[in-house]
Parts: structure tokens; sequence; C-alpha cells
């Protein structure tokens, strides 16, 4: 198998455009999915449907920032390992960092069960639109 190291050879310039603009454009992507997300819920459920998922948002960011440091942080023990040769580790740590995030994931459904309208209350639900915030 031959081994290709342009992340040492290659210029930063180069390397920041084959890197940033995917992301870039993923995060554009993600960005026009919740807009359109919320004139669809708008459009049919109405304001108080976009009043129930901006209540859930925090919540889902909060799973996606778990995710994200489980993640981040195996992704950068990977490249660290790579750079060291020491690849021996890389199975356990990635697989570490799945079953944590997955943990985390189960924590946060557990919290989300057992506090219910508490914690709905808590983010900014109203009467109006707490039982389409459990819908």
């Amino acid at each position: 198998m031959e081994q290709n190291n342009y992340l040492g050879t290659e210029k930063v310039g180069v390397l920041l455009r084959k890197f940033a603009i995917p992301c870039i454009f993923s995060l554009i992507i993600s960005c026009l999915y919740n807009i359109v997300d919320q004139i669809f819920v708008g459009n049919g459920v109405g304001y108080l449907g976009n009043a129930a998922t901006g209540i859930i948002f925090p919540i889902t960011v909060i799973g996606w920032g778990v995710s994200l440091f489980f993640g981040d942080g195996a992704a950068a023990d990977l490249s660290v390992s790579f750079g060291k040769n020491e690849t021996q580790e890389i199975p356990t740590s990635v697989g570490n960092s799945i079953l944590c995030s997955f943990l985390g994931g189960v924590v946060i459904i557990a919290i989300s069960y057992l506090w219910g309208d508490n914690l709905l209350r808590l983010i900014g639900a109203t009467d109006a639109n707490l039982s389409l915030a459990h819908d």
C-alpha cells in the first residue's frame, strides 16, 4: 500500500482550500436545511410549530456538542497517532469515542425524559406550545 503524506508536504493554501471549501459548503447546506424546515413548519403547523422547534433546538445543539466533543477529540488523537506512526491504539481510541458519544446521547435522552415538562419550561415553553414541543 502506497502512503501519501500530502498533509506534511503540500502548501498551506492548497490544504486550506482542499479542506475549508467542503466544510463551508456543508455548513451552508445545514443552514439552508434549517431555514427551509422552519418555512415548512410555519406553513404547515403555524407560528406555534416554529416556537416548538425553537424550544427543542437547544437540546439538539447540546447533543451535537457532545458528539462533536468526542468525535473531534478522537480525530485529533487519530491525527497525532498517525503523525507519530503509533497506530496500535487507534481502534481503541475510536471505539472509546463512539461509545462515549453514544452514552452521552443516552444521558441527554434520560435527562430529557426525567425532567420532561420542567426542562421544556426552563428553555422557554409556554402552555400554548408545550404539547407541540413534545411532538
